[in-house]
């Protein structure tokens, strides 16, 4: 009978397995890019229970805009685009008075995040636009090169007043 020959295996040399896969790891880490979500910039104010006053705004000083289930938007009642809410908030916030004006959004549950950012970011560009002028007209430069005290000052002529609700 044969006798077979007892083959030794060679063994593999796994000592720097781990050591590549690690470096394998750390460099996908650090090539690739992980998503953000970037949120809406809002700055909520205090909550000081002594300084909350009640505010009576007339109702000419309200800019009312819907945006219903089927994400149709409305302001003032009326079906308006993205660019035309834009132009309304923006002259509406400039013929007010500093701290005379609020923006009334209201949305249904319904709407989608789409449709409310969309609106959110049309009455952003407005402020962002009246302020830009702001700047150019009074520093002669844009809002970005305007030291803090010349930006604080723009903030105040055009504060951000925006009270939200949601329609059942």
């Amino acid at each position: 009978m044969f006798r077979r020959k007892q083959r030794s295996v060679p063994e593999l040399n796994t000592t720097s397995t781990a050591d590549i896969s690690f470096m394998l790891l750390v460099f996908f880490l650090v090539t690739s890019s992980m998503d953000t979500d970037k949120g809406l910039g809002r700055r909520l104010p205090p909550v000081d229970e002594q300084q909350q006053e009640q505010q009576d705004i007339s109702r000419s000083n309200v800019l009312q805009i819907r945006i219903d289930a089927d994400d149709h938007l409305f302001c003032n009642d009326s079906t308006v685009t993205l660019q035309e809410l834009t132009a309304q908030v923006e002259s509406f916030v400039a013929s007010r008075q500093t701290d005379r004006h609020m923006i009334a959004v209201e949305t249904d549950r319904k709407t989608s995040y789409n449709a409310y950012f969309e609106m959110q970011n049309a009455v952003v560009a407005a402020y962002r636009s009246l302020r830009e002028k702001m700047a150019s007209q009074k520093y002669g430069h844009s809002l970005r090169d305007c030291s803090q005290e010349e930006r604080e000052t723009i903030m105040q002529r055009y504060p951000q007043r925006i009270a939200e609700g949601i329609k059942n």
